[in-house]
């Protein structure tokens, strides 16, 4: 398998790795594409590993930064 580090592929090449690992990017079916493709932006352009951009993703969702408040849950009994 060949590496998909920034140092070891070109710009073309971390496009069309994207562009892969997304798949349908042309047909917008939900319009969730063009975030996706924005939220890889700095990989294609060579600022950040995918590895980086992942974890980010990753951290924010597990911490519930990007989601709504949550209250408790209706199955405790406080």
């Amino acid at each position: 398998m060949k590496s998909i580090l920034i140092a070891d592929t070109t710009r073309e090449e971390r496009e069309q790795i994207v562009a892969e690992s997304i798949g349908n990017i042309d047909g917008l079916c939900d319009g969730c594409s063009p975030g996706l493709i924005e939220m890889y932006q700095e990989y294609i352009d060579g600022h950040k590993e995918l590895r980086e951009i992942n974890m980010e993703f990753n951290a924010r969702y597990t911490r519930g930064a990007a989601g709504p408040d949550r209250e408790g849950c209706s199955w405790s009994k406080e």
